[in-house]
């Protein structure tokens, strides 16, 4: 993988873990959500989901870019370790989720993962 694809990479993963921490905070404004019309238009009336949905957007697309340009074998395990461990991350700063000891020990060993397979 490139430089220049790993920090697109990073780049998409952040913004796709801001996106989730967006779109919790907007359903927990609207009340929650059930599939229903009237439930969809209560978290279109909430500013942070629709930003957080919007943004979800924006990764898609630089997604396709990296999809485009680098290994799907490499790419993919890195962007999904790197999303799961920011929204972990973002969870707990800005949501107040607790991060158990055993959930602490599974992201160490994601972020040695993360390394070995960025440098394979």
């Amino acid at each position: 993988m490139t430089l220049a694809g790993f920090l697109l990479l990073l780049l998409t993963a952040v913004c796709m873990a801001v996106a989730n921490v967006l779109m919790k905070n907007g359903i927990a404004q609207a009340g929650g959500f059930s599939p229903s019309i009237s439930a969809l238009f209560s978290l279109l009336g909430q500013p942070r989901f629709v930003a957080g949905f919007l943004l979800s957007g924006v990764a898609a697309l630089m997604w396709f870019r990296i999809l485009a340009t680098q290994k799907l074998s490499t790419c993919y395990p890195l962007f999904v370790s790197l999303t799961y461990l920011l929204i972990t991350v973002g969870a707990f700063y800005f949501l107040h989720e607790k991060i158990s000891g055993q959930k602490l020990l599974g992201l160490a060993i994601l972020i040695v993962g993360i390394t070995t397979v960025a440098r394979g």
